[in-house]
C-alpha cells in the first residue's frame, strides 16, 4: 500500500525490468561465464575490424559500433553495454575469434607469461619510485 501522493516503487513493470536483468547476461553469453579462449583483461583495449551485420544481437551490434572509431577497454565497453564485464569478456572473445574485433595488448593464443607480469610491475614501481 502506498502513501497518497508517493509513487509506487515497486510496479509490475519494474519487477519485469529486475527478471529480465536477471537473465539477460545469462542469455547473452549462452550460458558461459568464461571466454573460450584467453581471459581477457579489463585494460584490454578493443578495435572493430568489421561492420556490424544483420542478426546480431543488440550488444554484439553495439560494441562493434562503439569500437568502430577509438580503441575502448572491456571495462568501458562494460560501462556503455551495461553489462557484467565478465559477460562483455565472452562477448568480444566471441568477436575476436570471428575476426570482427581486434583485441590490443594481448596476444588471443596465449596468456601472458609470469615474468612478462613482473616486469611490467617493476616498471611502475620504478617510475612510482622515482616521483
Amino acid at each position: 500500500m502506498t502513501a497518497p501522493g508517493s509513487a509506487d516503487l515497486w510496479s509490475d513493470d519494474d519487477d519485469q525490468d529486475v527478471e529480465e536483468f536477471t537473465v539477460r547476461p545469462y542469455t547473452v553469453t549462452g550460458g558461459r561465464t568464461r571466454p573460450s579462449g584467453t581471459d581477457l583483461p579489463v585494460e584490454a583495449l578493443v578495435e572493430a575490424t568489421a561492420a556490424p551485420e544483420v542478426g546480431m544481437t543488440p550488444e554484439r551490434r553495439t560494441i562493434l559500433e562503439l569500437t568502430r572509431t577509438s580503441y575502448l577497454s572491456i571495462a568501458e565497453l562494460s560501462a556503455h553495454v551495461h553489462l557484467p564485464v565478465g559477460v562483455v569478456r565472452v562477448v568480444v572473445s566471441d568477436l575476436a575469434q570471428s575476426g570482427k574485433v581486434r583485441i590490443h595488448g594481448l596476444s588471443m593464443t596465449s596468456a601472458p607469461q609470469p615474468a612478462t607480469t613482473i616486469s611490467v610491475l617493476e616498471s611502475v614501481l620504478n617510475g612510482i619510485s622515482s616521483l
